[in-house]
């Protein structure tokens, strides 16, 4: 009797179907075991030789997920970019192109999902940070484009029109070599800029003054020096303020305004001490209200006991120094701050100590109780819980002038308030731009404008 494997039962019981089907077809095998039919009966229930072969998936094949061309971008930065021009980290690079008027001008195509006034405020505080000189910015409703130079590179930087949706913002950056790289940018002019006032930024109405004092005085025009390393968004300011005559400089000599006779602001960037910004605060507040004498404040006199152990009588600025503490405007020993027994008159001017000498001078009353939940509430400023709480008065009184506040005109949008981060002199004479408050207050524009009784 011819033997019948494993696998083949195996096989039989597989294609029976249930296990009585399978108990009869063994019974007929074994049966004819012996027959003639037994063999190819046996062959042919054996099991597929192919099946020890790789298995092959016989269902419908999954189709492998495929990018969406529009959502994932391949371009790339150009591997010369300028490390100069700043990026946006936020948004992501969609095209690279050549200018049409220069194989080296670049034309970069970004967007992101931030809105367009995030993308203006960060370009033109980086580009300003990093010495750009800033020739056209944009306009206040957005629009238009915001140009800058820099060692012959030119950087400008606009918004595509119309934009696709309204959750996507996509916007250009334009560089290249040269001023003449890319067009229909405008060129600075090559004739000195004057330091003569112009229209005062609409955001900042000048008051209506008092009939009878309005005076127009002749303004002389006077070249500014070093007026294009002014920052753009202050250079209104302090031309105004440089105008009045009132940044005076220390010289070589200890003398005052030898070297500044042109009503110029030398060094515009460079950082301001704390002696320098107290005489441009006395200097400026005087001016101003040059018309009211129950608002200047009185310098001191020689007869006066020094307040300060580091300004004494002998020094330039004692006047001035001492003049401030006597009307209770700085922390001294006067106002009840013992431990200010020291000035510290050539120490770096920090952006607390101006915001907090300032503000009185705008609000003229004692300034409200503030705590740092109520500053940062108020401005947003995530490192409120570094800002004393003398100086959280201050720049909670501030808030309350709007845009008129000093926060807003020297140091923009932000929301970091860096208290302790030393002030440049352009920012310094920008926040003498204007004394008091909404619809009571004054200008360095509007003081040109007023003739001096």
């Amino acid at each position: 009797m011819r033997s019948i494997t494993t696998k083949s039962i195996l096989r039989i019981k597989y294609f029976a179907g249930n296990a009585s089907l399978s108990f009869l077809l063994l019974i007929s095998l074994t049966a004819c075991a012996n027959s003639p039919n037994s063999k190819a009966l046996e062959e042919s229930l054996a099991a597929d030789p192919r099946l020890n072969e790789k298995p092959v998936n016989l269902s419908t094949p999954t189709p492998s997920p495929v990018a969406n061309e529009s959502n994932i971008s391949t371009a790339k930065l150009p591997g010369n970019f300028p490390a100069e021009i700043p990026i946006y980290t936020n948004a992501q690079l969609l095209e690279v192109t050549e200018s049409n008027n220069s194989g080296e001008a670049k034309i970069l195509r970004w967007k992101t999902t931030d809105p367009s006034n995030y993308i203006q405020n960060f370009y033109q505080t980086e580009l300003t940070r990093k010495k750009w000189e800033i020739i056209n910015k944009f306009s206040e409703d957005g629009q238009g484009k915001l140009t800058a130079t820099k060692d012959n590179l030119q950087v400008v930087v606009s918004f595509v029109s119309p934009q696709k949706s309204a959750a996507v913002t996509e916007f250009l950056i334009e560089y290249g070599k040269g001023a003449e790289t890319i067009i229909a940018t405008p060129q600075p002019s090559n004739s000195p800029i004057l330091i003569s006032p112009t229209p005062s930024p609409s955001f900042s109405p000048s008051p209506n003054l008092k009939q009878g004092i309005s005076t127009p005085l002749p303004i002389p025009q006077k070249t500014v020096e070093n007026q294009n390393e002014v920052p753009q968004e202050l250079r209104q300011y302090v031309s105004d303020v440089a105008q009045l005559g009132v940044l005076k400089l220390q010289s070589k000599n200890q003398g005052l305004d030898s070297n500044n006779s042109n009503n110029t602001l030398p060094e515009p960037n460079k950082i301001i001490t704390r002696r320098e910004y107290s005489r441009w605060l006395v200097a400026a507040n005087n001016q101003i209200y040059a018309n009211n004498q129950g608002k200047q404040i009185r310098l001191a006199v020689n007869s006066n006991a020094a307040i300060f152990s580091d300004v004494p009588k002998s020094d330039p600025d004692f006047p001035a120094i001492q003049g401030l503490a006597e009307a209770g405007l700085i922390p001294s020993a006067l106002s009840g701050n013992i431990k200010d027994v020291k000035f510290r008159p050539d120490e770096p001017l920090t952006r607390a100590a101006m915001i907090l000498w300032k503000v009185p001078f705008d609000t003229r009353q004692a300034l409200p109780t503030a705590n740092i939940d109520a500053v940062k509430e108020r401005w947003g400023f995530q490192d409120s819980a570094k800002i004393d709480p003398s100086v959280a008065r201050a720049v909670l009184a501030d808030f309350n002038n709007g845009d008129l506040a000093n926060i807003r005109r020297v140091f923009g949008f932000t929301t970091l308030f860096q208290p302790n981060k030393s002030v440049t002199r352009a920012e310094a004479a920008a926040s003498l731009w204007y004394f008091g408050v909404q619809n009571d207050g004054i200008s360095a524009k509007d003081a040109l404008q007023v003739k001096p009784n």
